[in-house]
Parts: C-alpha cells; structure tokens; sequence
C-alpha cells in the first residue's frame, strides 16, 4: 500500500502513514466479479509469458525494420550515384550509408529504452489541455488555419519524478485516467495500469494501447492479456 498523500510505502494493515501521519484508505479485497473487488489492485497477469513474447517481438520488429530502411538507403543512394542525377558515387553512397548508420543507431536506442524501462507506482496529479493552430495549405493553392488540440496526464512517481503522457488530437488518455488515480507504468511498455478499474467502462491493452471492453479478459486485437485482478 502507498500513502495517497506523499506516496511513502506502508503495510497492508497499517491505518497511518509513518512518514506524514495521513489516514490510510484501505482497499477493498478481490471478490467475486460484479463487486469491483476483480478490478480493484495492480494485475498479477503481467506476468503472462505472453507479455514477455511481446517485448521479444517489438523489439525485433524495430531491429528488421531498421534493417530494411538501412539497405534501402544504401541501395537508393548507390544507384542515384550511378545514374548521376545529382551527384555521383561515392559522394551519394556515403550519404546513403551515413542515413543507413542513422537508421540503424535510432533502433538500437529505442531497443535499449526499453530494456531499460522499469517499472514503477505513481498518482494522476494534473491533466491539461492546450490549443495549438497550425498553416495548411488548400487545394485551391491558399491556406487556412487548422485548430487542434495537445492533450496531457501528468504523472508523479512515488520517487517524486514528473512523468507527462502526452497526445495530439486524441484524448483517449486524458479521458481514462482521472487525477488522483494509483498508476502503474510496467517495464517496455507505454500505456499505464490503473489500480482501480471498478468505475470504468472499457481498459486499455497495454501492448497496443486498444480500447476494450471491461468484461473481456483478452485483447482483441494483439490476443494481449487484459491487466484485471
């Protein structure tokens, strides 16, 4: 359990906080469905082997991708050499290599983030919404402006890091998640789990970040384990 006041640590059966002295809420225990106690707590099923398949897969997903966009850089450059277009080989086969090596780097890191992504506790502390305007032009060779908006779910860990889930013109997040909300964020993964979900209509799959009905227990799109009790 952690104080909803400071975030601290504190036993299941405590009734203060021994850090700020707070009242301790105690949480419901699991219970038959229909009761809330199934949605109420962080989800053991993240322990599904199949989430681990995942991670396996996205990462090896990001290293083929990179691959083929490297040789296409190669393969392209080299010719557009050849052909002499714009400039010849071997000035354009450095160029494609220097992208290919680009390409390359950005999957390794992305790779590696996640690897090294841990898990941790925090709580919804703000959510916010802002207008931002951008210049597009039309069919007709003029321009207009085109409003949207920035959705953001401000999200302070238990070791009082800011964390900002942060989305343009869709505010499936800012919606799911309500300020005062226990969160968990699981290593590899972006989409947070609530801790309580008994209020809720639909949850989110955290491989994919699908919205799903409350009553099923698997994804529809990814076969995912859905994160209930």
């Amino acid at each position: 359990m952690h104080c909803p006041s400071c975030g601290a640590v504190a036993g299941e059966e405590a009734k203060f906080c021994r850090s700020c002295g707070s009242v301790l809420v105690q949480q419901p225990e699991a219970g038959p469905a229909g009761d809330g106690g199934p949605l109420v707590g962080f989800s053991p099923k993240i322990d599904d082997p199949a989430f681990a398949r995942h991670l396996r897969r996205l990462n090896r997903s990001a290293v083929i991708f990179a691959l083929i966009l490297a040789l296409g850089f190669i393969v392209g450059f080299y010719i557009a050499g050849e052909a002499g277009t714009e400039m010849d080989n071997p000035q354009s086969l450095y160029i494609g290599l220097a992208l290919a090596g680009g390409a390359l780097l950005s999957a390794a890191l992305v790779t590696l983030a996640r690897k090294r992504s841990k898990t941790w506790d925090g709580t919804v502390e703000d959510k916010r919404v802002q207008k931002k305007s951008t210049i597009r032009e039309d069919s007709q060779g003029g321009s207009y402006s085109d409003d949207y908006y920035i959705y953001t779910v401000v999200i302070r860990g238990d070791d009082g890091k800011i964390h900002r889930l942060k989305t343009a013109k869709s505010d499936l997040f800012h919606s799911y998640f309500q300020i005062g909300d226990r969160v968990r964020h699981h290593a590899g993964f972006k989409t947070y789990e609530k801790y309580d979900k008994s209020g809720d209509d639909y949850i989110l799959c955290i491989v994919c970040n699908r919205v799903c009905d409350i009553s099923g227990d698997y994804c529809p799109r990814c076969q995912s384990p859905l994160l209930k009790c």
